[in-house]
């Protein structure tokens, strides 16, 4: 039975599951048009880990710079809003933003 436990391919198999499960995985959703002209809003969610809030915040981040890069400007982020806390539930991200002249 302990040989079963020692075989290098199982521990292999195991340790990758638990890396994976630990990574978790993000999301973002479409930039949304707010009532206010100019102004967007994008969300993402994470799960998996203590620092699943850490990725989706760069997440939504990331998306509201790319969008604003296509337009051929820069982002400025107005306010965000996240939510989950607690280890190994979905965390999420929801930011405002603003689209600028690159100067």
């Amino acid at each position: 039975m302990f040989d079963k436990l020692r075989d290098p391919a199982r521990v292999a198999v195991a340790a990758l599951a638990a890396g994976v499960l630990l990574a978790g995985c993000a999301s973002t959703g479409q930039v949304v048009a707010t009532d206010k002209p100019g102004t967007y809003t994008v969300a993402a969610s994470a799960t998996g880990g203590r620092m699943a809030w850490a990725r989706a915040h760069g997440e939504a981040l990331n998306e509201a710079r790319d969008y604003c890069e296509h337009l051929g400007m820069q982002s400025s982020i107005d306010a965000e809003t996240v939510s989950g806390v607690e280890m190994l539930t979905t965390h999420a991200s929801s930011v405002s933003f603003e689209c600028h002249p690159k100067f």
